[in-house]
C-alpha cells in the first residue's frame, strides 16, 4: 500500500510504523550504513542478476545522443553509467540522490571508471525535486522508488521535470506472480538474506528492513494507477523474472 498509511500521520518503515516524519531519517541510516556494500546488498538480494536487470532497463529505455537526463536515487552510479553511454558526449546525465553517503560513493567510482563527462550530482529529495518544469528527456529511478515516503509525490515531480514526449521508468522490486515461487522467494528474503547481511556486511537489520520493504511496495497493477493519476499517459509495466522485479513506463504530453 502506498503511504502516509492513516491519519495520525504515520506511515511504514519495512514492517514497521514510524512517524511520517522520522521514515526519511530511517532509511538514510539504512542507506548510509550499506553505501560501501551497494553492490553486495544487490547481489544478495537478486542473486546476481541485478546487473542484467539494470543493461535491459537502460536498453530499452527512449533516450538518444544528446538527451538530458536524470537518474534519481542513483546510488553507486550504476545505471548513470549506462545511460551516459546511451546520451553521449552530447548529452548529460544527472545523478540524483537524497543520501550523501551513497552519493559520495556513486561519484568515486564513475571517476575511477573514467566516466567524468557529462555526468553531474546532486543530492535531492525526489519528492521535492530543485529542476525546473520541463528539463529532461528521460527520468529514470531504479531500486528507489520503494524507499521514498510519499510515493505519489515522486511520481508527480517526475512528471513535472519531463519535458512533452519524454518518458518516465521505474525499476524495482515487485510482487512474484508465481504462487508456488512467493514461499522460496520469502525464505530467501526473510530468513537467508539477514544472515547473509550480518555475514558479510556486519548488519542484518539493514537487510531485513529492505526485504520488508520489497513486501511493503505497491504491485504492479497498483503502482501503474498511481503513475496515472500522476499524470502520465500509456503507462504499463513488464514483470522481469516472473515478477522479481518490472519496469514501468510512462509518458508525458
Amino acid at each position: 500500500m502506498n503511504e502516509p498509511s492513516d491519519s495520525r500521520g504515520t506511515t511504514h518503515f519495512g514492517f514497521r510504523e514510524v512517524p511520517t516524519g522520522e521514515k526519511q531519517k530511517l532509511v538514510g541510516e539504512v542507506f548510509s550504513s550499506v553505501a560501501g556494500k551497494y553492490d553486495l546488498m544487490n547481489d544478495l538480494m537478486s542473486l546476481g542478476i541485478h546487473r542484467a536487470w539494470k543493461r535491459y532497463f537502460v536498453g530499452t529505455a527512449q533516450v538518444a545522443p544528446g538527451d538530458r537526463v536524470l537518474d534519481l536515487a542513483g546510488g553507486t552510479g550504476d545505471i548513470a553509467a549506462l545511460l551516459r553511454d546511451r546520451v553521449g558526449d552530447a548529452g548529460e546525465v544527472v545523478l540524483g540522490d537524497i543520501n550523501g553517503a551513497m552519493l559520495r560513493v556513486g561519484r568515486d567510482r564513475m571517476i575511477d571508471r573514467g566516466s567524468v563527462r557529462g555526468l553531474s550530482y546532486v543530492q535531492c529529495n525526489a519528492e521535492s525535486l530543485p529542476f525546473p518544469d520541463a528539463s529532461f528527456d528521460l527520468v529514470t529511478i531504479a531500486f528507489g522508488l520503494r524507499n521514498v515516503t510519499d510515493k505519489d509525490a515522486a511520481l508527480r515531480e517526475m512528471h513535472r521535470v519531463l519535458k512533452v514526449g519524454g518518458q518516465a521508468r521505474v525499476l524495482e522490486f515487485s510482487e512474484v506472480q508465481a504462487q508456488w515461487f512467493k514461499p522460496l522467494y520469502d525464505f530467501h528474503s526473510f530468513k537467508v538474506l539477514p544472515k547473509l547481511g550480518q555475514l558479510f556486511a556486519q548488519d542484518a537489520s539493514s537487510y531485513q528492513y529492505l526485504a520488508e520493504s520489497i513486501r511493503k511496495h505497491p504491485p504492479q497493477d497498483q503502482l501503474k494507477a498511481m503513475m496515472d493519476t500522476a499524470g502520465f499517459v500509456r503507462t504499463s509495466y513488464k514483470n522481469l523474472n516472473g515478477g522479481i522485479v518490472a519496469i514501468h513506463t510512462g509518458y508525458k504530453v
